[in-house]
């Protein structure tokens, strides 16, 4: 029997819009993601900030499963 439940698997795998800024306060780069808003976060490379960012949606999108928040979803064109 398929589950049409939206688990993390799913969201991972939603286009999120992400805003990439020069860090304001000195070298790096600042990014967020804001349809899951407070999901963010910073980086001395580009590659680093790839990377953190993975982890700070998905941390995101776990805490907002396990507390039954509405996660909005980027419409797809």
């Amino acid at each position: 029997m398929l589950s049409n439940k939206k688990d993390l698997v799913y969201y991972m795998t939603l286009k999120y819009v992400i805003e990439i800024h020069p860090n304001q306060s000195g070298p790096g780069f600042a990014a967020l993601i804001p349809l899951l808003p407070g999901c963010m976060t910073q980086g001395d490379t580009l590659e680093e900030i790839w990377k953190n960012l993975k982890e700070a949606k998905e941390l995101w999108l776990e805490v907002a499963l396990e507390d039954g928040m509405e996660i909005q979803e980027p419409v797809v064109e």
